[in-house]
């Protein structure tokens, strides 16, 4: 049985970055996978900032507020060390990034909750602005409705029942898009949590740092490790490794982000490599650890070209 998400509560494990001036869109068009030229302001995107290499330092959930004025969502734990990135290549580009996490309130939204504060949103990633508040839809966990609501910091705070943060934390990981944390900060190229399959990359945009790496992943069948839901009867967290039985002398694959679930053990979005997710035995932090069982991505993966 399908546990039930419903209600509303505060994510306090998200913090903002703001980008402010008349070059927010062309700097972060120059740094992150995906499109911020042609960001609207009914959309959202998924982001990643990679490194020379393409492995993903950050991730974020982005919406334009205003022409000059961008948002980028993401794990608080990384917001500091990634604003100090982001900064150091601003150079005369006309904008100004800042920790503004407490000029916000964020918000989870799920199941009923979505449709009662926000009618009509409609598919991932799109947007609908209900006076100075944002409600971006997220991908759904087992089919339940989710979404972020994002306004000023003393807004009204959406009007739905309460839902614990355990449990959206686990309606995170039900969904299988994973965000970066510190744990696994350089772990990955963005094919590897799926991103290019998410709306997370788009491979027509210009240059960005790893650009490279992450095409030459997708593009000449390089991509070795996928992300898939998985499940143990023990804890969980991110950065543990995963191992296969066929090769016990190496891991194949690690834990990205955690949760328990409500009907008891733990559930999680693993990378591992996909020769390891096609059989055999998955084992939790050694060879011998406890056992993970593996499921499929809730959504469908684009084609490798």
């Amino acid at each position: 049985m399908t546990h039930v998400l419903n209600g509303v509560t505060p994510l306090t494990h998200l913090g903002i970055i703001r980008v402010e001036g008349d070059d927010a869109a062309s700097f972060l068009q120059a740094q992150l996978t995906q499109d911020f030229s042609l960001l609207g302001m009914s959309e959202a995107r998924l982001a990643a900032y990679c490194t020379a290499k393409g492995r993903m330092q950050a991730s974020f959930i982005g919406i334009k507020r205003a022409p000059g004025d961008i948002l980028l969502v993401c794990s608080r734990d990384i917001l500091a060390t990634t604003l100090k990135r982001l900064s150091m290549f601003v150079l005369r580009a006309k904008a100004k990034l800042r920790d503004a996490t407490a000029e916000f309130d964020l918000y989870g939204l799920a199941g009923n909750a979505v449709a009662q504060v926000a009618a009509g949103l409609a598919a991932p990633w799109s947007r609908v602005d209900i006076g100075q508040a944002s409600i971006v839809s997220l991908y759904p966990a087992d089919g339940q409705p989710r979404a972020l609501w994002l306004a000023p910091a003393g807004h009204d705070v959406p009007s739905a029942a309460a839902l614990d943060h355990a449990s959206w934390l686990w309606g995170e990981v039900r969904s299988g898009i994973a965000m970066v944390t510190a744990p696994v900060v350089e772990a990955f190229v963005p094919q590897m949590l799926n991103y290019e399959s998410v709306g997370g990359v788009n491979f027509k945009k210009g240059c960005y740092p790893g650009q490279e790496v992450v095409a030459r992943s997708q593009f000449r069948g390089t991509l070795k490790r996928r992300a898939y839901l998985a499940h143990a009867g023990s804890a969980l967290q991110a950065g543990d490794e995963v191992f296969h039985d066929s090769d016990p002398s190496q891991p194949c694959g690690v834990v990205v982000q955690a949760a328990g679930a409500p009907a008891g053990g733990w559930d999680a979005i693993v990378s591992i490599q996909i020769t390891a997710a096609s059989g055999g035995k998955l084992a939790l932090g050694t060879p011998q650890g406890a056992e993970l069982s593996l499921q499929p991505a809730p959504y469908p993966l684009l084609a490798d070209v």
